[in-house]
């Protein structure tokens, strides 16, 4: 008997909330095996249980904190990088710091992070702003002999982006080998075959890191946020900043950008190199032929490691990185972030480091340039200041820089203080210990601090109900921020 229209359309629906619901509970069960905290786990496994049609979009695109096809990639190709990787290990051995014999185990501990050990016989230039920072980067891809490599978040086809591309057309005429790779989504307003044509037809390379490839279609939340430039091995740049007109303070809205990067030489150099490398045989499949022979720096007294850090990692290093830095200052703790995002060990680890006497110090923008995160920022006023931290608003433009001063450890690079760049994001972290590089440091971001003002609780607390309950409100969606 043919059944009424009506009872098809009836049973067509429930079949289809029926196969809903089973995929729901199927990834709620795969939330509860692969879920990093309790309250994140119970979040996702509700929804997607209670209201899985609106619940497993979103759990395909940001459920997965780790980003298996770049492993899977780097073993694919691992007869490759274990040449790269056995090159590097020889090229920084004789400069390794014997971290075992140490009384304070620091270094000991970032070492274990890290892909390649502390070095000594360094040498690292402070880059404050854009000005100083692309001038030196030209100055150096002038001076190639060998090869360029680049790697950027953003690239803009402005004044900015075109001196650098220009700058390397000019080098491939010369002879130079240039390989360029972008992040396809912090890319996605480049006309990139416009852009990057002229540099291919000169015989550059230039590629995308192409996160949703190779069977994570849907993982658009991973980004590659590294900022990299090396040449010849020998000189290597790492630190905040893109290629934008914008950080040479031409940005109308936000005002000048403020903002530093690293120029690097001797050992640490190959350890940059080899970030590199890895993310070049995730996007191409392939390795170039690079010199791994440092060149110390007489006199680099700079003790320094390279640090990069991601989501294909066994552990949260980046996450890791900041809590050890944090947990080892005795006497200052000084932290520069545009994005302050913590997670609740980071808040409990500045908590006790300002209850145990450490001079605890975060500096965040006035103005910021993602509405979600400046909300979330202010919910965080309750948890540190009562607790001793001081919290300072830049306000003379828009503050950009990523550095951290831990006693006379400077940390500076590409991760900000939230959870993206602790669990999402690909970033890199130069770490150097010494009374140089902490002096120049903290000369830098004692000027930072002039051009502040100090935060106060009352700047949340007596606000209107309406704008805590935003805060409160963005701060539950810290993890994709």
């Amino acid at each position: 008997m043919e059944l009424p229209v009506w009872l098809d359309w009836t049973l067509a629906i429930s079949a289809a909330f029926a196969a809903v619901e089973v995929a729901g509970i199927v990834l709620a069960i795969d939330a509860v095996m692969r879920g990093r905290t309790p309250q994140g786990t119970i979040a996702w496994v509700l929804s997607l249980v209670l209201l899985p049609i609106a619940a497993i979009p979103f759990y395909l695109v940001f459920g997965n904190r780790r980003f298996h096809g770049y492993v899977r990639a780097i073993r694919r190709g691992q007869t490759n990088m274990r040449s790269l990787w056995q090159q590097a290990h020889a090229a920084t051995a004789p400069h390794a710091l014997e971290t075992s014999t140490r009384d304070d185990a620091h270094c000991a501990a970032l070492a274990c992070l890290a892909t390649l050990p502390v070095t000594s016989g360094n040498h690292a230039r402070l880059l404050v702003d854009g000005e100083a920072t692309f001038d030196a980067i030209v100055e150096a891809i002038e001076g190639a002999e060998r090869y360029v490599l680049l790697q950027f978040y953003i690239v803009r086809n402005d004044e900015v982006g075109r001196r650098v591309r220009d700058a390397l057309i000019e080098a491939r005429r010369r002879g130079v080998e240039v390989r360029f790779l972008y992040d396809e989504i912090g890319c996605s307003r480049l006309d990139e075959p416009r852009f990057f044509g002229v540099l291919r037809e000169a015989g550059g390379e230039a590629r995308a890191f192409l996160t949703t490839r190779r069977g994570n279609r849907f993982q658009i939340q991973f980004r590659n946020h590294r900022k990299i430039v090396v040449v010849d091995g020998r000189i290597a740049f790492v630190g905040g900043l893109n290629l934008g007109r914008e950080y040479l303070g031409l940005d109308r809205d936000m005002g000048p950008w403020r903002d530093t990067h690293v120029r690097l030489e001797g050992p640490a150099v190959a350890a940059v190199q080899l970030a590199w490398c890895e993310d070049w045989q995730w996007a191409t499949g392939t390795v170039p032929e690079l010199d791994w022979v440092p060149e110390p720096r007489s006199p680099g007294p700079l003790q320094a490691l390279v640090l990069p850090s991601g989501p294909a990692d066994e552990l949260e290093t980046c996450a890791l990185m900041f809590l050890h830095l944090i947990t080892r200052a005795r006497r200052r703790l000084w932290i520069a972030s545009p994005y302050f995002v913590p997670d609740p060990g980071i808040i409990a680890a500045l908590q006790l480091a300002a209850k145990r006497g450490v001079d605890v110090r975060v500096m965040v923008p006035e103005k910021s340039d993602n509405l979600l995160v400046r909300f979330s920022m202010f919910s965080y006023y309750p948890d540190v200041i009562p607790a001793g931290v001081k919290l300072y608003r830049y306000t003379s433009g828009f503050l950009h820089h990523k550095v951290v001063l831990a006693d006379d450890t400077a940390a500076i690079g590409t991760a900000n203080l939230d959870n993206r760049s602790f669990r999402i994001n690909f970033e890199i972290t130069v770490i150097g210990e010494g009374p140089e590089i902490g002096e120049a440091v903290s000369a830098m971001m004692r000027r930072d601090f002039e051009r502040c003002h100090g935060a106060r609780l009352a700047d949340f607390t007596a606000r209107p109900w309406w704008f805590r309950a935003a805060a409160r409100g963005s701060r539950l969606l810290s993890p994709v921020q």
